[in-house]
């Protein structure tokens, strides 16, 4: 297979595909999958031939995401992305507690989707500065 991508495109697809991977992996410990690193280090091998030496380098024999690749602002971008999955899905939570954790309906989507609204305004405000546990 071949795909033709300009050098802004490539350099995009590699931040997708570390993004992806380290979503899959981050978490696995030794149980890693290894078929996402074996496509991300093809990837970032083709970085060689096109001589982007400062987003890889070569460890045990194996092509990795550089460290200046790594800390270059892409792990800014995982945060804000956990950040507001952890914010949505908290305010889910919440808002289903809150509704005794029903089961969610045409009768009660409204409600449900007003009260998430308003945990996502108090956390844009706050933070979690106001959560408190008993």
């Amino acid at each position: 297979m071949n795909i033709e991508l300009t050098a802004k495109e490539f350099r995009r697809l590699l931040d997708m595909a570390y993004i992806g991977n380290w979503i899959l992996n981050s978490t696995r410990g030794n149980d890693r999958i290894s078929d996402y690193d074996e496509v991300e280090s093809k990837l970032f091998a083709q970085c060689i031939k096109y001589g982007m030496h400062a987003l890889y380098e070569i460890k045990d024999g194996e092509v990795l995401p550089s460290r200046a690749f790594s800390e270059g602002g892409i792990h800014e971008a995982i945060m804000d992305y956990e950040d507001t999955v952890f914010y949505e899905i908290l305010a889910e939570e919440l808002a289903r507690r809150d509704m005794n954790f029903a089961p969610i309906s045409q009768e009660n989507f409204d409600e449900l989707a007003n009260r998430i609204d308003e945990y996502i305004e108090e956390f844009e405000r706050n933070g979690v500065e106001n959560i408190s546990l008993n």
